[in-house]
């Protein structure tokens, strides 16, 4: 079969009994994605980084596709916390990348009081598989070089 779209695990985390994403309905637009290992977010203090949670995943998908991460729907009043970018953006060359094989993370502030503890398995995010399109006179022909916020850094 040919590979279309989807998930694997990223090295690294091989042996770490990570379950790949699913869809729990018909319906949902999303992939459900858990946690890979245990972590703390701290309450939010003013100039404190987001905390990375890691998924030990990558994700492959075709040419004009990207892979949205997007937060639980419950997490911003259940747990405090929200995405720190809004919304995940993993392009298709993020896969396999030469810093860390294209695992991607959420990354997340807590905006509760206390800190809050996320538990490997746990459900932190949804993944979306989306297209996306091209403008007119677009020449892009940059190669990426890194992983983790390295689009502005190409051969």
């Amino acid at each position: 079969m040919e590979k279309v779209r989807g998930f694997e695990i990223a090295k690294g985390f091989e042996d770490k009994n990570i379950n790949l994403p699913e869809r729990k309905t018909k319906y949902s637009a999303g992939y459900d994605v858990e946690a890979a290992e245990d972590v703390i977010i701290p309450s939010f203090k003013k100039g404190a980084n987001p905390t990375l949670v890691k998924t030990g995943l990558k994700a492959y998908m075709g040419d004009n596709e990207y892979l949205m991460l997007a937060n639980r729907s419950s997490n911003p009043k259940k747990k405090g916390l929200i995405l720190a970018n809004s919304v995940g953006i993993i392009d298709k060359d993020y896969y396999e990348n030469e810093d860390n094989d294209g695992h991607f993370m959420f990354a997340f502030y807590n905006i509760k009081e206390e800190d809050i503890v996320i538990k490997k398995g746990e459900i932190v995010g949804q993944a979306i598989f989306m297209p996306f399109l091209i403008a007119d006179n677009d020449e892009a022909q940059g190669t990426r070089k890194g992983g983790f916020g390295s689009t502005n850094i190409n051969k």
